[in-house]
């Protein structure tokens, strides 16, 4: 059972929102703590389960620069690390954006974290369980409702 307030992600907005995630989040690879944060600031978008960013200063894992950038209309670009923790290390398995754009400037710095990579990633006491498909990092919690989108053929929604 979910300790989160019911939410519909066809409610969330467009251009997204960007909000404190008002619980707090935990994060575990290899069996340690690599995560967490009562800081974090959650992107909430049409469709789109949340994605948790978390201040750099809460993250206790190793992070290691990883290949590759990619491109948020909204946010501007990211770049991605490998996340080592408990002897386990998941490749590309976050992202932060150095110089988001001006609407998202407060998640310059912080990471968000697949959560497909890591082996427990929590809000409060529920446990997370992956968006669906594998391009998205959002966060689903059972107190969502609404079509979240990441199965085949709802990418480009």
């Amino acid at each position: 059972m979910s300790d989160l307030p019911t939410e519909n992600v066809q409610d969330y907005p467009r251009p997204p929102a960007l909000e404190p995630a008002g619980a707090r989040i935990r994060i575990m690879l290899g069996g340690a703590l690599a995560a967490d944060s009562t800081r974090a600031l959650r992107v909430l978008e049409t469709h789109h389960a949340p994605t948790y960013y978390l201040p750099p200063g809460d993250v206790l894992a190793r992070l290691t620069p990883a290949a590759g950038r990619s491109f948020c209309e909204w946010k501007g670009t990211a770049h991605y690390v490998d996340v080592t923790a408990g002897g386990a290390t998941a490749r590309r398995a976050a992202w932060a954006y150095d110089r988001p754009t001006a609407r998202f400037a407060a998640l310059a710095g912080y990471l968000a974290f697949y959560p497909a990579l890591m082996d427990e990633a929590w809000v409060g006491n529920t446990r997370v369980t992956p968006q669906p498909g594998d391009f998205y990092g959002g966060w689903v919690t059972p107190n969502l409702t609404g079509i979240v989108k990441g199965v085949p053929g709802t990418r480009h929604w």
